[in-house]
C-alpha cells in the first residue's frame, strides 16, 4: 500500500500501482467523471499513470488551468492529425496549449491553409474525438525516435530529438496517429465535444526569422459546445470593447508609422484623460506622504550597468545612444529605479528622516519585437506611475501594507472590484536568473508574504515570475469579460540598495543599508487605460470621463440659451460642450450615446422659457426636467460618491 495525500491535506492508502483516476473514483465516481489531468509531486503525469510510491497527488477538472492545458495539449494532437490527413506530407514541428486554446506549427511545403479550409479542419477533428481513443504516452529510444522522423524527412521533429537525452523521449500514440511529446494529455479524444480554428498566420521555426517560415494554426476547444457558443460570445464582445477601436472612436490616442511603432500619441481628450488620472494619484500620494520628483529620459550606460538592467536587458533594448564625445553613452530609460536611487545619493540621512517616498509619473523604453506590439497594452514607450520607498528594516512591514491599502483604493474608485494577489517569487531551481544573495531573498519573501496575509488578501504564489532584483506582489485584475490582466505591482529589494551603496545613519550612529519598495499601483498609464477602457467599454467614470455633458439645442434659435448653460456648467467646473449641428434632435441623441457621453442636456422654448434644461442618461434614457442648480447638484453627489484617501 501506498499514501497519497490530497490537496486538502487528507490521506489515502491505495494499492500500489493504482492510477490517479482509481484515486478520483475512490472519491466519487461524479468527480472522477471530469478528473482530466493529474500532477502526482510537482510532476505533470497522465490520469492512466500507475502510482508506485507515495506521495502528492493533484487532480486537475476543466475548470483548473492545468486541466485546461492538458484538454488543449491534447486537442492540438488532433488538430495535427487533422492536417496530416488532408495534407500527407506536412511537417509537423510543435503544438502547445496556450492561454486560451493551441496552435500547431506546420510546414505545408507547396500547400497553402486559409479560411476556407477551416470548418472541414473542426470537422474532421471532431470525427476523430467520437472515436474516444485513449492517449498513450510510450518511451522510445533516441535512435528509435530519430529513425521514425528521418523516415518522414522531418527534420524539425529530427532537431528536437537531438536535444533531447535518451532515456527521456516519449512518444503519444492515439488512434493510428503518433506524435513526439513528454505528456500531458486527457484520458481519451471522446472528451473533446466543441473545436474552432481561430485563425492561422506565419511563424519562424523557433521564433527565429533566420529559419524557415512555418503556418501557425490557432484553434480552440470544450468540453461542452454550449462552452465554445459563450466563449465565441464573448469575444465578439470583446471586439466592440477593444481598446484601439474605442481609442479611435473617442478620439483618446492614435500611431503614427512616421513617429514609429509602438509609441503612442495622446490626442487633447486623451492627453487630458492621462492628466485626470495622475492628479487623482497625487491626490492620495500627497496625502500618504509622497514626494514628486522629475529625471530625464536618457541615462549614461554605466547606471544601468550598475542597477543590472544593462546586463538583463542591454542586448535585447533599444541600443547606446553616442555622443560626439568619445566613450561616452547613454541608454533611452528603460527603469525609473535607478535614477531614483541617485536622488536618494543626494544627500545623507538619518533613520530619523526615513521613510522617504519619492514618486514620479516617468517614460520608460523597451524595445518590444514588432510582432508583440498591441495597441497600449505592448508599447516601446510608456509611462509608469513609478515611486520608490526607501525605509529602514522595522518600517517595511508598515510601509508595504500601506501601498496595498493605495493600490485596493485605486481599484475600488475605478470599479476593478475582482482581483487575485499573485505572490512572485523567484525560480528555486534557475537562480542565477536574479542578483543579490540567498539570505536578501529569502528576507524580501517571507516580508511580503507576511504582508498579504496580515491584509487578509486572497493571493495565489507563483514562482519564476519575479523582477530579476527582487519579489513582487502583482495584482490580477479581472475586467467585465472576465479575462484577467496585471495592473498594480510591488516589489521589495534589498539589492539595488547594495549595488548604489545606500545608506542611513541609524540610532547607533553607525551606517546602515535601507530597504527599498518599488510600486506603481496603475502599473503604466497605458496599459491601464487600455485595460479601463475594455472593462468599461468606454463608458467611463463621469469624473473621469473627457465630456461629461453634452447640450443639444433643439434648433439654432436657442443656441445662445445653450451657451448660456454651458457657462453655468463650466463655472462649476463640469466638463460640457454644444451640439450645435444642424441635425435632428434624436441624431444628436444617438450621436452622443454612440459617443459614450454620460449626459445629454435637451434646451428648447419650454427650457429658455423656465430657465430649466431636460436631462437623459447615457443608457438609461429620460430623468426629466431640471433646474441647472438641480442638476450640477446630481452631477457634484455621482462624482464625490468616491471615497476619498
Amino acid at each position: 500500500m501506498i499514501k497519497i495525500t490530497l490537496p486538502d491535506g487528507s490521506i489515502k492508502e491505495i494499492e500500489s500501482g493504482s492510477t490517479p483516476l482509481d484515486v478520483a473514483k475512490s472519491i466519487s465516481e461524479g468527480f472522477a467523471r471530469n478528473v482530466i489531468s493529474a500532477k502526482f509531486n510537482d510532476k505533470t503525469i497522465e490520469t492512466s499513470t500507475p502510482l508506485l510510491e507515495n506521495g502528492t497527488l493533484i487532480l486537475y477538472t476543466f475548470n483548473d488551468v492545468e486541466g485546461k492545458k492538458a484538454f488543449w495539449h491534447s486537442s492540438a494532437h488532433l488538430l495535427a492529425q487533422a492536417i496530416t490527413f488532408f495534407y500527407p506530407k506536412v511537417k509537423l514541428t510543435i503544438g502547445p496549449a496556450i492561454e486560451n486554446g493551441f496552435y500547431y506549427d506546420v510546414d505545408l511545403g507547396e500547400d497553402v491553409i486559409s479560411e476556407k479550409d477551416f470548418p472541414a479542419i473542426e470537422k474532421k477533428m471532431i470525427e476523430f474525438a467520437r472515436g474516444k481513443f485513449d492517449f498513450k504516452l510510450r518511451e522510445v529510444s533516441k535512435k528509435e525516435a530519430l529513425d521514425f522522423y528521418s523516415k518522414q524527412n522531418n527534420e524539425y521533429k529530427v532537431e528536437l530529438i537531438e536535444n533531447l537525452e535518451d532515456g527521456s523521449i516519449t512518444f503519444c500514440d492515439h488512434s493510428d496517429f503518433t506524435d513526439l511529446c513528454r505528456g500531458g494529455h486527457i484520458p481519451n479524444t471522446g472528451i473533446v465535444k466543441a473545436v474552432k480554428i481561430m485563425s492561422a498566420a506565419g511563424a519562424y521555426w523557433r521564433g527565429d526569422e533566420k529559419n524557415n517560415q512555418l503556418t501557425r494554426i490557432y484553434g480552440i476547444s470544450f468540453p461542452k459546445q454550449k462552452m465554445l457558443t459563450e466563449y465565441l460570445e464573448l469575444l465578439e464582445e470583446a471586439k466592440k470593447r477593444d481598446h484601439r477601436k474605442l481609442g479611435k472612436e473617442l478620439e483618446l490616442f492614435t500611431f503614427s508609422a512616421k513617429v514609429g511603432q509602438g509609441l503612442p500619441l495622446w490626442l487633447p481628450k486623451g492627453a487630458a484623460l492621462r492628466d485626470r488620472l495622475e492628479q487623482f494619484l497625487k491626490k492620495a500620494q500627497k496625502k500618504a506622504g509622497y514626494e514628486m520628483v522629475i529625471t530625464p529620459h536618457i541615462g549614461q550606460k554605466e547606471l544601468y550597468v550598475t542597477s543590472g538592467h544593462y546586463a538583463k536587458y542591454g542586448e535585447d533594448s533599444f541600443q547606446p545612444i553616442h555622443t560626439p564625445k568619445e566613450g561616452e553613452e547613454f541608454l533611452l530609460k528603460p527603469m525609473n529605479c535607478p535614477h531614483h536611487c541617485e536622488i536618494y545619493n543626494s544627500k545623507p540621512f538619518s533613520y530619523k528622516d526615513l521613510p522617504k517616498r519619492f514618486a514620479e509619473f516617468g517614460t520608460v523604453y523597451r524595445y518590444e519585437q514588432s510582432g508583440e506590439l498591441h495597441g497600449l497594452t505592448r508599447v516601446r514607450g510608456f509611462t509608469q506611475d513609478d515611486a520608490h520607498i526607501f525605509c529602514t528594516p522595522d518600517q517595511l512591514d508598515a510601509e508595504f501594507k500601506n501601498v496595498i491599502d493605495l493600490v485596493l483604493y485605486v481599484f475600488k474608485s475605478l470599479s476593478f472590484e475582482n482581483f487575485t494577489a499573485q505572490v512572485s517569487l523567484r525560480d528555486p531551481n534557475n537562480k542565477e536568473k536574479y542578483i543579490g544573495s540567498d539570505e536578501n531573498w529569502e528576507k524580501a519573501e517571507a516580508a511580503i508574504i507576511n504582508a498579504t496575509k496580515e491584509k487578509g488578501l486572497d493571493y495565489i504564489v507563483e514562482y519564476g515570475e519575479a523582477a530579476f532584483y527582487g519579489p513582487k506582489l502583482d495584482f490580477m485584475v479581472k475586467d467585465a469579460l472576465g479575462r484577467s490582466w496585471q495592473l498594480g505591482t510591488i516589489q521589495v529589494d534589498y539589492n539595488l540598495p547594495e549595488r548604489f551603496e545606500l545608506s542611513y545613519k541609524g540610532a547607533d550612529n553607525k551606517l546602515h543599508r535601507p530597504v527599498m519598495i518599488h510600486r506603481a499601483p496603475f502599473g503604466s498609464m497605458e496599459r491601464f487605460i487600455a485595460v479601463l477602457l475594455e472593462h468599461t467599454g468606454g463608458k467611463l467614470p463621469l469624473w473621469l470621463i473627457p465630456e461629461q455633458v453634452i447640450i443639444l439645442p433643439i434648433s439654432e434659435k436657442y443656441q445662445k440659451y445653450a451657451e448660456k448653460v454651458l457657462h453655468l456648467l463650466e463655472n462649476d467646473e463640469i466638463r460640457a460642450l454644444i451640439d450645435s449641428r444642424n441635425e435632428k434632435t434624436g441624431r444628436k441623441i444617438r450621436d452622443a450615446e454612440l459617443n459614450k457621453i454620460p449626459y445629454m442636456v435637451i434646451v428648447g422654448e419650454k427650457e429658455e422659457e423656465n430657465e430649466t434644461i431636460s436631462i437623459r442618461k447615457q443608457g438609461e434614457g429620460d430623468l426629466g426636467t431640471f433646474s441647472i442648480k438641480e442638476f450640477v447638484s446630481i452631477i457634484n453627489k455621482e462624482i464625490n460618491s468616491i471615497e476619498q484617501f
